[in-house]
């Protein structure tokens, strides 16, 4: 077996807080809803160039703290000075971490749900 890549990554939430997730996505990433096929629960599926990578689905209450054994998701992400000015624009709160020895540069900011969510550069 072999991976390529991320497909993509799925939110589980409650219906409430569908469109805050939904809203941040598209205004932090650039993310755009596309098709979803008809599933049992609502939800939005999220792209970048064509494809879906991020899938929000109500499901249900997050548990109490909303914790998992996940620290992050990391996106590749173009364009470092936009980026900056794009999430200072619609005031998401973000912190920079270049990466020392390597040709990185990350941001870092939180999605509704506490989320932790990267965004990688080359520089």
């Amino acid at each position: 077996m072999q991976v390529s890549g991320l497909f993509h990554f799925t939110l589980c939430c409650d219906e409430a807080a569908l469109p805050a997730l939904k809203a941040f996505y598209e205004r932090a990433l650039g993310l755009e809803a596309g098709p979803r096929p008809v599933l049992k629960f609502p939800g939005w599926w999220l792209y970048a160039n064509g494809q879906a990578l991020v899938h929000l689905y109500a499901s249900g209450a997050i548990p109490p703290g909303g914790r998992t054994a996940l620290n992050h998701i990391a996106f590749r992400g173009v364009d470092l000075q936009a980026t900056r000015a794009r999430l200072s624009a619609q005031g998401i709160e973000f912190t920079e971490a270049p990466v020392p020895g390597w040709p990185l540069h990350q941001l870092f900011m939180h999605d509704p749900t506490g989320l932790r969510i990267e965004i990688t550069f080359d520089v």
